[in-house]
């Protein structure tokens, strides 16, 4: 049926209010922002350098077998390889020493967990950085190669952990280490590691602990199971590496109902007791949500928390670009907690 004149006019009118209106609000839209353009312009260089890798038992012996950095020569203070007695599957647990001070009878000490998503890893990839805190610090250092899955699920990598918090207690008067003055700290899967160290002394109520310090911490396997925005883990380290990681340690894939005890810090009911914490993270990190919401559970349980969250940083920013501007605030947050942690009361 032809349109009148009227109805002609009406459906024109509509039609150019909404090609008006269409017009307009792609006039207005924002240009759509990729991940890229949401990272600090100092740490965006790197990533040109590093191809995107999705972990998997495909390639973990390759990426294992990535070089390490080097050992800072003398003046700078040696790492020495020790061995220990670990708890059962593990008679001889092999750690690194870093003494600033042999003579010393009263130096503070820290256990420190390197990260590497618990499948991979060994303390020497953090060794440099050790040295440098140790001498800093006038700290004892403690760097475990805890085992690591899937070839050693959990508890192993725990309970060489915590067998090396126990040495350090027991032997403290050969080491010059105060008892009083012990911290734990870690990166992304070592600070996961050392929240359950932290966690699991509470509860038997052994080796005290001063300090824990997580440094953009992997807390949470419930993490794998939820899609994160496209921005948040874009980088370094992918929601396809974080759940193979947590696959492999759990000895099967995460599920949102339960995990077993012990396994997942986050997962904790009660994190009272625990002792004063700082935690790290930057707003790109898939680690970032499950960070906020351990400290915020944390505070809950009147535990003293100190958090730096940081703009624009990726997972591990602060240890591949150390010279950004943002990484060295980061640094200098960490170490200023930690020497204010170990000093004498």
């Amino acid at each position: 049926m032809p349109l009148n004149v009227r109805e002609f006019a009406a459906m024109s009118l509509s039609t150019a209010l909404l090609t008006a209106e269409t017009a307009s609000s792609e006039l207005q839209r924002p240009p759509a922002i990729t991940a890229i353009d949401l990272v600090d312009p100092e740490l965006r260089p790197i990533l040109e350098q590093i191809p995107p890798l999705d972990l998997g038992m495909d390639n973990l012996q390759m990426v294992r077998g990535a070089p390490f950095p080097p050992v800072l020569t003398p003046p700078a203070v040696q790492p020495q390889d020790r061995f220990i007695a670990g708890d059962e599957g593990n008679s001889k647990l092999r750690i690194v020493v870093l003494d600033p001070a042999p003579e010393r009878t009263d130096k503070p000490a820290i256990l420190h967990l390197h990260g590497g998503g618990l499948v991979v890893g060994k303390p020497e990839v953090a060794i440099p950085e050790l040295q440098q805190l140790s001498a800093e610090l006038g700290a004892l250092i403690v760097s475990v190669d805890y085992r690591l899955a899937p070839e050693h699920p959990f508890p192993a990598g725990l309970d060489d952990a915590y067998a090396t918090l126990r040495w350090l207690h027991q032997a403290a008067a050969e080491l010059g280490v105060d008892r009083e003055r012990i911290a734990v700290m870690g990166e992304s899967a070592g600070a996961g590691l050392a929240a359950a160290v932290s966690l699991r002394a509470r509860d038997r109520g052994e080796w005290p602990i001063r300090f824990q310090l997580l440094r953009y911490p992997m807390l949470d396997d419930r993490t794998a199971l939820r899609l994160p925005p496209a921005h948040v883990g874009a980088f370094i380290w992918n929601a396809q590496s974080n759940a193979f990681g947590w696959t492999a340690v759990l000895g099967r894939e995460p599920l949102m109902a339960e995990a077993p005890a012990e396994a997942v810090p986050a997962r904790t009911v009660d994190l009272a007791g625990l002792p004063p914490t700082w935690i790290g993270v930057g707003t790109l990190d898939l680690f970032a949500q499950e960070s906020l919401h351990f400290a915020s559970r944390l505070i809950d349980a009147g535990v003293a928390v100190e958090m730096s969250v940081v703009p624009g940083a990726y997972h591990g920013f602060d240890t591949m670009v150390p010279q950004a501007r943002i990484s060295a605030d980061f640094i200098a947050s960490w170490k200023s907690a930690l020497g204010r942690s170990l000093e004498t009361d």
